[in-house]
Order: structure tokens, then sequence, then C-alpha cells
């Protein structure tokens, strides 16, 4: 179970018990970043996508995976990243009963701890042996907050090395993944035919999959044209889900990417 940590707001000095957010693996296992209990709090002033994330590797699968680094909003206005624990130390009395426990011609006890479940390079399948885990959702407050949600949605899909395209445009934040481009409309604003016709036109350049992801919706007509195009269309409301609206879509909920 995840454990909550006292922080204290170094602008106003108030204090907090924060808990770090969990997050499912695509193995089933759920994780969360490991806090410091006496650490220092840092203010947030500027952002920089490489420091929104965390390495948080699963101890059932050996798979390591980034998460959102944990951050608290105080009541005072500022954002605290809190800090991380420190990488445990090895246990040699772990090492030696590894080795102790190996065979000739097998894997040592850590080989096999480390091993993954799935091959690290397959979606994990959704199918009724192996089902996807539930998708964990996350209250949309800000913009940045639908763009998260929309990149950990994209890996319970199975979209792999998630990263921010280019910087925002006027038809949304840009998201990359392996094989599929994705386009997020964190605003009130309403997505046009052409919003999605041009993410169509540029993932077809790159001979790439794409999906369109919008908290106020599409006009008239527009999941009829990305039904002809093959262009998946989502809409996230505030709680943190995404909801198919086309059969691209559902397609692509249903066999993952």
């Amino acid at each position: 179970m995840t454990e909550s940590v006292p922080v204290r707001c170094p602008i106003c000095r108030r204090d907090h018990r924060f808990t770090p957010t969990a997050y499912p693996c695509p193995c089933g296992e759920v994780l969360a970043p490991r806090v410091a209990a006496d650490g220092t709090p840092e203010n947030v002033t500027d952002r920089a996508w490489a420091a929104d994330w965390v390495t948080v590797p699963c101890p059932s699968c050996g798979r390591a995976d980034s998460w959102p680094r944990p951050e608290l909003g105080c009541v005072c206005g500022a954002v605290l990243r809190v800090p991380l624990a420190a990488p445990s130390a090895p246990d040699p009395a772990a090492d030696d009963r590894d080795r102790t426990a190996s065979r000739p011609g097998d894997c040592t006890g850590r080989e096999r701890r480390a091993r993954p479940r799935y091959p690290a390079h397959i979606p994990l399948p959704a199918t009724a042996a192996t089902p996807r885990p539930a998708f964990r959702p996350t209250v949309i407050r800000s913009a940045r907050d639908a763009v998260t949600v929309t990149a950990l949605y994209l890996r319970w899909l199975g979209c792999r090395d998630i990263r921010r395209a280019e910087p925002p445009t006027a038809s949304g934040v840009h998201l990359s993944a392996d094989a599929l481009s994705a386009v997020v409309e964190p605003t009130v604003r309403v997505v046009t035919l052409r919003d999605v016709e041009c993410l169509w036109l540029a993932a077809l350049a790159e001979a790439r999959r794409c999906a369109y992801f919008a908290l106020s919706g599409y006009e008239d007509g527009v999941p009829e044209r990305a039904d002809a195009l093959g262009v998946p269309l989502f809409v996230v409301d505030l709680t943190g889900v995404p909801r198919p609206v086309n059969g691209p879509a559902e397609e692509l909920v249903s066999t993952g990417a």
C-alpha cells in the first residue's frame, strides 16, 4: 500500500500529508514512485517535459516505465515537486541466496525476478486469458492534467516511448509514441474537421496511426468523417476518463495499440 509522507510548503510553511498516485503496470502490478519522508519539496515555477516524469521499476515483471513525477498543490498557490526517496541498496544476503539457488544451465534467482512476464516489445493483449488492467483515471484540473491523462491512456493502450513531439499549437498538444501520433485539445475549444484532417495527413505522410483527444468534443460531422479516414476520436471528461466517440476509437480500445 502507498504510504503518505509529511510535506511542508517552503512558501507559506503549511504542513500537508501527501500520498503519491499509484498507476497500473501492464503486468497488473500497482506501482507508485517512492517519495522521501524527510525531503524538502521544490516550488515548481518553470516546466520542462523531461523533468515532469520519473522512471519506476516494477518488482513483479522487471519493466521500467515513466510515470508523472509526484507533485502537490498548496492552498497558497504553489505547486510543490515532492522529492523522491533514494534507491534501495542491494541486499548482499539476497545475492548469496540467488547464487546458492542457481543451477547449471538455469538462470539465477535475480534473473528470474527480472525476466518480464510478457515480451517488452509486444503490448499486453486484451484477451480473456490476459485481460488488460482497468485504466486508472486522474481528475483533470488543468491543461497539463489533460495531457498527462492522455499519455497514461496511450501507455494503457500499449504505446511505448511516449513523448511531447513539439510545443503546443493552435490545434492542441502533440504527443508521439512508437507507432502512433496523438493530439490533445486540453481547452474548451471544439475540435474542427480541419484539425482532424491535418492530423490524418501528417500521420499518413509518416506511415503512422493517429488519434485525437478533446475535452469539449467535436464539431458536427467530424466523427463521421473520422470514421471514413480511420482516425480514432476520444472525449476526455473531467474525471480523467477518455471515451471513444467513433468506430476506430472503439476498435483501438478493443485491440490495443
